[in-house]
Parts: structure tokens; C-alpha cells; sequence
């Protein structure tokens, strides 16, 4: 069990996109789909470095928000809907392999066929210049079976994450 309440937990390892919200330069949201990875303590994207704005807007403004809303992109039964807000960091120390030993045993366990597209990293190099990008989860919303048209339960999770 990680810092998530378990029902968040379940739908996020179930997940294969989620909506990570960024905010850009003039301070409006932008969304980027993405697939969410979680080791128990945080939530992990990881991103190509190439023409990625959404590392600059991170590292400007560190304010994010995850959603998951799309029933057909979760295995998950019952299906809820789910927001977490937290503050997310950019690591890129080390763009070739830096990014590794974090998410990708993540990212094989929810996407299997990424174990043979590494294999052939070298056909795809720049692919796998990645950027990691860390979100230490502070509010969970959930809306149970995806009931938006009920009041959501709110997480507070801040002594938890800090």
C-alpha cells in the first residue's frame, strides 16, 4: 500500500493514460496524455527531451495536476474518477540512462511490449532520451464510479507526501 487511498491507488496502476496539466509561460493549463507510473510515493511521467515545453513549464511553475477520466483507458472495475494535485520536479541529470532505474520496470509491467522496443534502443536513440518527471502527490479527488454529478471525497495528503 502506498500514500494513495486505495481505491486512487488501484485506478492509477490500472491507468494507461492519464491528463498531466502543466501550467505554460502566460499561466494557462495545458494538458498533456501521458502514461502514469506510481512506486508507492510518487507519480512518474517520463518525456522525451526533444521540443518538450512541458519540462520548461514544470521547472517555472511546479504546480501540476493528474487526471483520470477516460473509463476505456483503465482496467480497472469499478471504474472512478481521479484528480491528484502535487508538485512536480524535472530530473534530467542523465538523459540516456538517468531516467531507468525509476520508471522503466514501471513502464514494461503496464506497457509489456516497451521491454522489445528497448531491446532495440539503437534504432530510435534520440526515443529514448528521456527526462523523468516526478510528482509528489499533496490532494487526491476521487468521484466514484465516475460520478461526477455527486460530490467527490478529497485526500488531503500532505503530512503523508511531505
Amino acid at each position: 500500500m502506498g500514500i494513495l487511498p486505495d481505491e486512487i491507488e488501484r485506478i492509477v496502476n490500472a491507468a494507461l493514460v492519464a491528463e498531466l496539466t502543466v501550467v505554460n509561460a502566460k499561466g494557462r493549463p495545458v494538458t498533456h496524455p501521458m502514461i502514469p507510473l506510481y512506486d508507492g510515493s510518487k507519480l512518474w511521467f517520463h518525456s522525451s527531451i526533444l521540443f518538450s515545453k512541458k519540462l520548461a513549464h514544470i521547472r517555472a511553475n511546479p504546480k501540476v495536476a493528474v487526471s483520470i477520466t477516460d473509463p476505456r483507458a483503465v482496467t480497472a472495475d469499478p471504474f472512478h474518477r481521479v484528480t491528484i494535485q502535487g508538485d512536480a520536479r524535472v530530473i534530467d541529470d542523465d538523459v540516456h540512462r538517468g531516467w531507468e532505474p525509476a520508471v522503466l520496470q514501471l513502464w514494461i509491467d503496464k506497457e509489456p511490449i516497451i521491454k522489445d522496443f528497448y531491446a532495440k534502443r539503437v534504432a530510435l536513440p534520440l526515443f529514448w532520451e528521456r527526462a523523468l518527471i516526478e510528482v509528489t502527490p499533496r490532494r487526491a479527488i476521487l468521484w466514484e464510479n465516475g460520478r461526477t454529478d455527486l460530490p467527490p471525497t478529497v485526500f488531503e495528503l500532505e503530512a503523508v507526501a511531505s
